[in-house]
């Protein structure tokens, strides 16, 4: 190999100032400069590409422009102080270089042999999160990478908590195994009903139940969807409440549902996502009411703790179960360890492990508790007002609580009196805010009709950016209504 090829540390030290520079900056006011939404069209960043990977290496200034002028026109900013799609979130600075240092070290935690650190550090941050937000303390936890893959886990450990012979002789084809079935709100996310197509249960193992008024789980509801189905042949398996809905961030009554699972003998999963970072904060610790009824929930630190993506924190009382579900050792990785040790891949899908905790670990430390309560807080301040000005505007109506940081509302013009065409005007308002580049909102279909959603959790949001999004939609609504 020529010398010249080779990343030694001065070519490395001399890339890695350019890129730590361009992402203080970014972080620093950068990202406002660019539109938080992504202005190309379907296949223009592609076109741009080759078709075939380079032969010999190419000089990193060449590779630095092609992402300055191919990649940034193409990303849509997450971290920008106007993205408030979706969830707002932010990589953090301490959580950017954690990560940095994650990737330099390179490790896979799948043993605790492999990188003791790794599996050692994931333990005790999670233990730690596990008392902020006020779990019991007997719940274990672990990381995964979305909380799509953690609720998957935890309904195939109730899966396996329901049948032990399921790991050994499937579902398929077995006469004396009854149909499982899961339950949770018609609010819930979809991984839900993804995870029990994945783990063979179908889309007919899963079943919505109807919310009430605040897009809450309807306990009664649920009650007697178990009792019919279990007249039916149909095997309750499991129940998911959901901590913050996708929709709404509407929270289902944990306590109530947790009755009902001890009633009748069912695996109770928590989906806090998005909200559960809220029980850092001892006022809002009410959403984790009931909790000594759960057997596993999981909350995001890459949603609303301002960590990098990825990173799901999940917990469960039953790691034993967990285990029984998932460990599986050939040779090759049995190691002689003296003393008792957690090999964490005995606890999901993954083989291989990166060092999630690190990031999360230099978040913590760096913002202190108090910091992250100091933030959170403020967040949910702001969509408070936000909130507080549509409900004086009457252009506008709010058609959901709002508990932490989203707000949902929709424009409602007297001049139109049709539900399909208020519908459209909320989607061409959206479009027509979200092509201003300064501010990206997401939507909803809720009882209503179309909502549109502000959610506000990136780290440089201020007030002046919820002013803005208002401003955007008061001048936007006058232009279409003017039509």
């Amino acid at each position: 190999m020529a010398d010249d090829d080779h990343w030694d540390a001065d070519l490395f030290r001399r890339e890695g100032h350019r890129m730590v520079d361009w992402i203080a900056d970014y972080l620093d006011g950068g990202a406002r400069q660019m539109p938080v939404l992504a202005q190309v069209e379907p296949g223009e960043i592609a076109g741009q590409l080759p078709t075939a990977m380079p032969e010999k290496a190419e000089d990193p200034e060449a590779v630095w422009q092609d992402f300055q002028n191919i990649i940034l026109p193409g990303v849509t900013h997450w971290n920008h102080p106007g993205f408030m799609a979706y969830f707002g979130i932010t990589g953090s600075g301490p959580g950017i270089l954690g990560d940095l240092m994650s990737s330099a070290l390179n490790v896979n935690g799948m043993l605790w042999r492999t990188c003791p650190s790794c599996t050692e550090l994931e333990l005790s941050v999670l233990d730690w999160l596990r008392d902020g937000i006020g779990l019991p303390r007997e719940f274990f936890g672990f990381l995964c990478d979305t909380a799509s893959v953690s609720s998957m886990l935890s309904l195939a450990a109730a899966r396996e908590a329901a049948d032990p012979e399921i790991r050994r002789r499937g579902l398929a084809g077995r006469a004396d195994l009854q149909p499982f079935r899961v339950y949770a709100s018609d609010q819930a996310h979809s991984s839900i009903a993804k995870a029990c197509v994945t783990l063979g249960l179908g889309l007919d193992g899963f079943r919505g139940i109807a919310h009430d008024a605040d897009y809450r789980m309807d306990v009664a509801a649920l009650e007697a969807a178990i009792t019919e189905d279990r007249a039916n042949g149909i095997r309750p398996l499991a129940v998911v409440a959901t901590v913050g809905t996708t929709s709404t961030t509407s929270v289902d009554p944990v306590a109530a549902i947790g009755e009902v699972c001890r009633r009748q003998h069912l695996w109770f999963h928590v989906d806090a996502a998005y909200a559960g970072s809220a029980a850092l904060c001892p006022e809002h610790r009410w959403i984790f009411a009931g909790a000594e009824h759960v057997d596993s929930l999981v909350f995001n630190p890459h949603k609303w703790l301002f960590t990098p993506f990825d990173a799901s924190a999940l917990y469960t009382r039953h790691p034993e179960i967990f285990r029984r579900a998932f460990s599986l050792v050939p040779e090759y990785l049995t190691t002689p360890v003296t003393g008792r040790v957690v090999d964490l891949m005995d606890y999901g899908v993954q083989l291989g492990r990166r060092f999630r905790a690190l990031k999360l670990w230099w978040v913590m430390r760096c913002f202190g508790a108090e910091g992250i309560r100091e933030r959170l807080r403020h967040h949910i301040a702001m969509a408070g007002g936000f909130a507080a000005w549509i409900d004086a505007n009457p252009r506008f109506e709010r058609v959901a609580p709002t508990p932490f940081s989203v707000v949902c509302f929709r424009a409602v013009p007297s001049a139109i009196g049709d539900p399909a065409a208020v519908d459209e005007l909320n989607m061409e308002l959206m479009e027509r805010v979200n092509a201003s580049g300064e501010i990206y909102l997401s939507h909803t279909r809720l009882d209503t009709g179309i909502a549109l959603r502000v959610a506000i959790g990136n780290l440089g949001t201020t007030e002046d950016d919820v002013d803005r999004c208002r401003d955007l939609l008061e001048k936007e609504l006058t232009c279409l209504c003017r039509r």
